[in-house]
C-alpha cells in the first residue's frame, strides 16, 4: 500500500513533467482550475491548482475537502503510483473504474490532450 509521502512525490513528479512538457501539452493544461486528487485507500485528498500550464500541489487534507474542486480525480494510492510510473494507462484505469474523474464536460474536452 502506497504511503501519503509516496503519493505526494508522485503528484510532484507529475507536476514536474507538466512543467517541462511541450508547448501543445502546456497549452491544453493552460486553464485555470482547482484540482483535487482523493486517494481512496488512505482517505486523504491532495488539493492544488492547474494554472498557466503548471500543476501546483498545495495541501493534503483528511477525507474529502469541504470545498469541491472543479476537477476531481480519485484512485487508490497504488493506482496513482502506477499511473505516474506509466504502468497503468489513464484511459484503461478510467474505463475499468480504477480511476474516477469528475469535471465539467467542457473541461474534459479541453484537457483531453493530456490523456
Amino acid at each position: 500500500m502506497a504511503t501519503i509521502e509516496e503519493c505526494r512525490a508522485a503528484l510532484e513528479e507529475l507536476a514536474g513533467r507538466l512543467a517541462s512538457a511541450s508547448a501543445a501539452v502546456r497549452e491544453a493544461a493552460g486553464v485555470e482550475r482547482t484540482l483535487s486528487y482523493h486517494v481512496t485507500d488512505l482517505d486523504v485528498t491532495f488539493t492544488g491548482r492547474l494554472s498557466g500550464g503548471l500543476l501546483e500541489v498545495r495541501d493534503v487534507v483528511p477525507g474529502r475537502p469541504s470545498e469541491p474542486a472543479r476537477i476531481r480525480l480519485s484512485t487508490t494510492g497504488d493506482d496513482l503510483l502506477a499511473l505516474v510510473a506509466g504502468t497503468l494507462a489513464f484511459p484503461r484505469a478510467w474505463a475499468t473504474g480504477r480511476l474516477t474523474l469528475e469535471a465539467p464536460l467542457r473541461d474534459l474536452l479541453h484537457l483531453r490532450t493530456l490523456l
